[in-house]
């Protein structure tokens, strides 16, 4: 019996410590005081709603001199519903930090911010832009990745070869919002029906209205307009936001 009571207070203080929370090792102060967080890679990527980015969100964290700061604090934060993974870590000794993002379920731009603690505690902040497609806006990335983008893009891939330089007249990439925010809907319908002779320009932009449905025209214009920058604006809401 003596033995057996032994055994057991021996099993109770194994489960006692197994039950205590793990100690979390607080955070070293940073090696120097945070001036800036800049962006290392990861912005302006272009993704589905509801799914993940292809690519992680990289920040750096320097001092007033341009020193990367290691043990810097960096905080994400991101609207509509998107998730950071992690949201909140420490700076390594290249003083970045890597993030991944999950694109919520609304189509649209996502501004997500990254923090840190400067001089003073005050807020060190960058915003990184990512813009989330939906069906339709999809839709027409597909279309254009098959029909457009060999011409209207300059750099090849593994999967496609550019014929940019071949072109005599230069397409417009059709993040261009500068040059193809002013071409309005209707005319921006007749080039990619009609081809480029529809409005008095080169005939090296061939009419696919015949290769292309209504739908799938409406898809096209609806991705060149969500892709644009500057962002595309509607005359209308330009009109409203000037009263």
């Amino acid at each position: 019996m003596r033995t057996a009571a032994i055994g057991i207070a021996a099993l109770s203080l194994v489960l006692a410590n197994c039950s205590r929370p793990a100690v979390q090792p607080s955070a070293k102060a940073p090696s120097a005081t945070p001036a800036a967080i800049v962006e290392v890679s990861g912005g302006k990527q272009v993704t589905t709603i509801g799914t993940p980015l292809e690519q992680p969100i990289v920040v750096q964290v320097n001092d007033s001199h341009g020193a990367p700061v290691a043990g810097a604090s960096v905080s994400f934060r991101a609207p509509n519903g998107a998730v950071m993974q992690p949201a909140w870590g420490i700076t390594g000794s290249d003083g970045q930090f890597t993030t991944a993002l999950t694109i919520g379920s609304i189509a649209g731009r996502y501004k997500v911010s990254a923090a840190t603690e400067g001089a003073g505690g005050k807020t060190v902040e960058i915003r990184i832009e990512e813009l989330a497609l939906g069906f339709e806006q999809n839709l027409g990335k597909q279309l254009s990745d098959v029909y457009c983008s060999r011409c209207h893009d300059p750099e090849s891939t593994a999967e496609r070869v550019s014929n940019f330089d071949n072109l005599t007249a230069k397409p417009h990439a059709f993040g261009d919002g500068a040059y193809l925010n002013k071409i309005g809907d209707a005319d921006l319908w007749a080039i990619v029906q009609h081809g480029g002779p529809a409005l008095n320009k080169s005939a090296e932009m061939p009419p696919y209205g015949r290769t292309l449905s209504k739908a799938d025209i409406d898809a096209l214009m609806a991705y060149i307009r969500a892709v644009a920058d500057p962002p595309y604006q509607p005359k209308e809401t330009v009109f409203a936001q000037r009263q």
